[in-house]
């Protein structure tokens, strides 16, 4: 596909975060690949992924557009989604079609910036597209500047600066879809389908779901704790 045709295809429409961390009792790509051919069945029109093993897994199981990260923790950086060039490229080999970037004003490991770090990843991969994480709409623009793709949510709420807001940020989503011209994705505390369908009315290319539906433990959590109030 090109990327008009891959933009086109996950246009208003749901993307699956199908995730397990090692500490996860579903941490598998064998699961992983099925959970995303689930999503698949369930209608989704994309999925999106940790890992070069999930991913590749999944490439084999499902037919649909694929948003990759790899989540990986460095002594000297908060940032932790694709940190470094070296995530780039090992997801370059995956074949996957969209990969996401956490493109915060942290400082990355090495202490270098976002814009120096996508500068450097853009230049070597022009035809890639590339989805920014961002926590607030001045990231957003700033990624927009640099040249990503597609600007996501994903991070609102998950800085220090944004620490404390209101899941979905709807505001974000609207002021982006208002003020850029990317195509922008919702993620990040999308729980009932009322939350997508918000999300959707307000304008966004797609949306992210991962945790309401593909992390049993977490789901199960939110039930036992009603029981317990």
């Amino acid at each position: 596909m090109t990327n008009t045709e891959i933009l086109e295809k996950i246009k208003g429409g749901l993307i699956v975060s199908c995730q397990a961390l090692e500490t996860e009792p579903l941490y598998d790509s064998y699961i992983m690949s099925k959970m995303a051919w689930a999503a698949y069945l369930g209608g989704a029109s994309g999925i999106r992924a940790n890992t070069v093993v999930d991913i590749k897994a999944i490439k084999e199981k499902v037919e649909l557009p694929l948003i990759g990260i790899i989540k990986q923790v460095y002594d000297d950086s908060d940032v932790y989604i694709t940190p470094t060039m070296k995530e780039v490229d090992a997801l370059v080999e995956t074949g996957c079609e969209i990969i996401a970037v956490d493109a915060t004003n942290r400082t990355r490991p090495g202490g270098v910036t976002f814009e120096e770090f996508f500068s450097e990843v853009r230049a070597k991969y022009p035809d890639q597209l590339f989805m920014a994480d961002t926590s607030c709409f001045e990231e957003g623009k700033m990624a927009s500047e640099l040249g990503c793709d597609i600007i996501g949510t994903t991070m609102a709420g998950y800085t220090p600066y944004t620490k404390g807001t209101s899941l979905p940020d709807f505001k974000l989503m609207e002021r982006y879809v208002n003020e850029l011209d990317n195509p922008i994705i919702a993620e990040g505390g999308i729980w009932v389908p009322e939350d997508l369908k918000k999300a959707m009315d307000i304008g966004v290319h797609a949306a992210v779901v991962g945790t309401a539906i593909t992390r049993p433990m977490d789901i199960t959590k939110r039930f036992v704790n009603i029981l317990e109030k």
